[in-house]
């Protein structure tokens, strides 16, 4: 835990889970960029944050915390966050609640809810993903008027010419701030004469016919999951390398994206029971519909955003199916993957297996051996690995 000192007050900030050992912090330069802005540090005037404040891609809550703390109690307009991680969220609700914040200061959206009607205050975390940014603007775009206040922040190696175009083209006129400890702000004018369009997401794609029983199917993707515009080579080396089952199992994908592992799965083994994990609202959305439109008639599957497999009891699946992420945000780190591991161990029954697809020079084997006791190589090529561990 980390204090954030504003103008406004202090705030012991955490990311989610709570790790002692993560050097990470709950916010960075641009997030105190931003709220120096708000509050009229630097020199321009405050801005009036009386209205409907709406927060997008605030990554552990550092915005909405300070915001909404600063709101008075009982306040017509609650301070608004919207965001695609559950962890995100969570990390959110903790920070409000040590920082005091009352339901009535604060409202917590997934990406995927009905966005408001009406924003005064458009404040946005620009994210990594330049479509889940675009899935972002168009969705806020018709609560925009004329006199709404939007500003974007970021690092400086996160804001690009693409960045701007997409701030231009869907709200309007667009231009930057200078620099400050290599974090950048983005100020755009709302421009009530551009045509409103809805968000191109989500999109379809058809799967390639060498990647086993999805072969040719349809997959669908919301903006801002993982290759979410084309099958990434890594889980087309997977799918053709998945285990072939029988029987009443009890799947999980864990981190399951768009759900095309765990819906190969259901195809393969019509009898099991297949249930798709992810951080990402809008990952589990597209696993929902992946599903929805390939799985045999009868199949079964329940669709769960969760930190990891939290909601899922000890020793209730028969096979684990995982691509687990090396980056949080911007860090890369086996952190994500390291739980992941532990979480499947303990909710694998004994026997049950894990199946983990990775990059060679991650060594994953090392971790899965010191867990489970034994792992072996299922398949490989020079840039991919399959490893298989059996839980004892």
């Amino acid at each position: 835990m980390n204090r954030l000192t504003t103008s406004w007050g202090a705030f012991d900030l955490a990311r989610f889970p709570e790790d002692p050992r993560d050097p990470l912090r709950a916010w960075d330069a641009a997030d105190e960029y931003l709220l120096r802005h708000l509050q009229g540090i630097d020199g321009a005037p405050p801005v009036d944050l009386s209205g409907a404040v709406v927060v997008v891609g605030d990554r552990w809550g550092a915005l909405a915390t300070a915001l909404a703390a600063h709101r008075p109690a009982g306040s017509e307009h609650p301070v608004v966050q919207i965001t695609d991680s559950c962890l995100g969220q969570e990390a959110t609700r903790t920070n409000l609640a040590r920082a005091g914040v009352t339901a009535d200061q604060a409202r917590l959206l997934s990406a995927r809810d009905t966005p408001p009607e009406r924003v005064d205050v458009l404040l946005v975390r620009v994210p990594k993903s330049l479509a889940l940014l675009e899935d972002q603007l168009h969705r806020l775009a018709p609560a925009v008027h004329e006199n709404t206040v939007v500003v974007g922040t970021g690092m400086v190696s996160e804001i690009h010419t693409s960045t701007l175009k997409l701030f231009e083209s869907v709200i309007g006129p667009t231009r930057t701030s200078l620099a400050a400890k290599k974090a950048r702000l983005i100020f755009c004018a709302p421009d009530m004469g551009l045509t409103r369009v809805p968000s191109p997401w989500p999109l379809t794609y058809a799967l390639p016919n060498d990647i086993g029983t999805l072969a040719g199917r349809t997959v669908t993707n919301h903006a801002g999951i993982f290759c979410a515009e084309r099958l990434d080579i890594g889980t087309r080396f997977f799918l053709r390398s998945l285990p072939r089952r029988r029987g009443h199992d009890q799947v999980v994908d864990l981190g399951c994206g768009n759900g095309v592992i765990g819906t190969a799965a259901a195809v393969a083994n019509p009898e099991a029971e297949v249930t798709f994990v992810d951080e990402s609202f809008s990952a589990v959305a597209s696993a929902r519909a992946t599903f929805g439109d390939n799985a045999p008639a009868g199949a079964t599957a329940r669709f769960m955003v969760d930190d990891g497999m939290s909601a899922l009891p000890d020793g209730s699946a028969d096979l684990v199916l995982n691509n687990p992420p090396f980056h949080s945000h911007r860090a890369t780190t086996d952190t994500t993957a390291r739980r992941m591991f532990a979480d499947a161990r303990r909710v694998l029954r004994p026997g049950g297996e894990l199946w983990v697809i990775g990059n060679r020079h991650l060594g994953y084997h090392v971790r899965l051996r010191r867990l489970f006791g034994n792992c072996e190589v299922v398949a490989s090529d020079p840039k991919f690995v399959v490893l298989r561990a059996v839980r004892g």
